[in-house]
């Protein structure tokens, strides 16, 4: 919908994506010409929405994952070339807290929706690259209930893995992440006083606080940003490559 006598002329993006790797863009021939789609990675990308106390808005996990996913993409060499589905947006939440949050057992059942559709396609090899702490077990569950059900080749990888951890006491590279963050918004973050005298958010066990510190500038951030987010698609590239070269499951696990 757009405003009298003003003509729409862009049309926004679904996602951060590599154009040669995002399954929305791949026509129906493009799909029938694929040599080998038993072979072929389909990532299924997972990303949480929520304030993690580092001056950013709120979409900073998927903001992150997408660059980070992009950037890998384009990285792997044309034979083992992955998939990507547009990114799960409704993720498990601890608490309020979380923007648009649902709960374990819908989180459990959309990623086991998207991957039943996925194999519908005649793709046996999904991984769940997610950004979110707060769903890395439920990934580990229904990475293992597709295994059984539906015969899937299922892979998890976490960004916390390749240090861009959101947690709020295990990440060992907070500053690192609003830095990345920083770069990639193209703006600092709010700056923690105004932060100090909300009151912290309740994650069960956990609290998210403002960093402690000034931040670094925009100009320092581009150039720390940019060599976090190379170090890092790198690392994920090698992972989805390795994914690839993985031997096809032979035998279904039969449930008891």
């Amino acid at each position: 919908m757009t405003a009298p006598g003003h003509t729409l002329t862009t049309t926004p993006p679904l996602c951060v994506a590599d154009d040669a790797t995002f399954w929305p863009w791949l026509s129906s021939p493009g799909f029938a010409s694929l040599p080998n789609p038993g072979r072929t990675v389909v990532i299924l990308p997972l990303a949480g929405l929520a304030d993690w106390g580092l001056g950013h808005p709120l979409d900073a996990e998927e903001t992150v994952l997408t660059h980070v996913l992009r950037d890998a993409c384009r990285l792997v060499v044309n034979d083992r070339k992955p998939l990507v589905v547009p990114p799960l947006r409704f993720a498990f939440g601890a608490d309020s807290s979380c923007a648009f949050a649902v709960d374990q057992p819908t989180a459990h059942a959309l990623i086991a929706e998207v991957a039943a559709s996925v194999a519908a396609a005649g793709f046996r090899k999904i991984v769940i690259v997610n950004s979110s702490p707060w769903n890395e077990e439920i990934c580990g569950a229904a990475a293992r209930d597709l295994r059984v059900s539906r015969g899937l080749h299922m892979f998890q990888i976490h960004l916390s893995a390749i240090d861009l951890d959101f947690h709020p006491a295990r990440s060992r590279n907070r500053r690192g992440l609003q830095t990345l963050l920083t770069s990639l918004y193209g703006s600092e973050p709010e700056p923690s006083e105004s932060q100090a005298t909300a009151k912290p958010a309740d994650w069960g066990d956990e609290s998210v606080s403002s960093l402690p510190g000034p931040a670094v500038s925009l100009g320092e951030a581009r150039t720390e940003g940019a060599a976090t987010l190379s170090a890092a698609a790198g690392r994920l590239a090698k992972l989805i490559s390795d994914i690839h070269d993985r031997a096809p499951l032979n035998a279904r696990i039969t449930p008891v």
